[in-house]
């Protein structure tokens, strides 16, 4: 079994930026596909960006490709996987969950943390 825990959210005026983090209780993430998802109010949960377990192969969601505002990084050894959020707007405002896939580049996803609140005000 896989923990997760997010860290990082908080309050952020527009135009603001977070990094939020993820550490896994494991020694290594060397094995593991991550990801992170976010949910808005009202809204189910949508994939922001997933990062393959060498790093070489990273996708984000159409919303924010090409606008360099979100980065999704790892760092195998601190079995940590980052996600940079730059010039945040207020629709950026949802809880923001890291996934991780045994063995996979991509989902399905094993392991969920709790979240972490990310909160852009206008």
């Amino acid at each position: 079994q896989v923990q997760l825990v997010e860290s990082g959210g908080g309050l952020v005026e527009a135009g603001g930026s977070l990094r939020l983090s993820c550490a896994a209780s494991v020694r290594s993430l060397g094995n593991y596909g991550m990801a992170w998802f976010r949910q808005a109010p009202g809204k189910e949960r949508e994939f922001v960006a997933r990062i393959s377990w060498s790093g070489g192969s990273i996708a984000y969601t159409d919303s924010v490709k090409g606008r360099f505002t979100i980065t999704i990084s790892r760092d195998n050894a601190k079995a940590t996987v980052y996600l940079q959020m730059n010039s945040q707007k207020p629709e950026g405002t949802a809880v923001y969950y890291c996934a991780a896939a045994r063995g996979r580049t991509a989902g399905p996803y094993d392991y969920w943390g709790q979240g972490t609140q990310v909160t852009v005000s206008a």
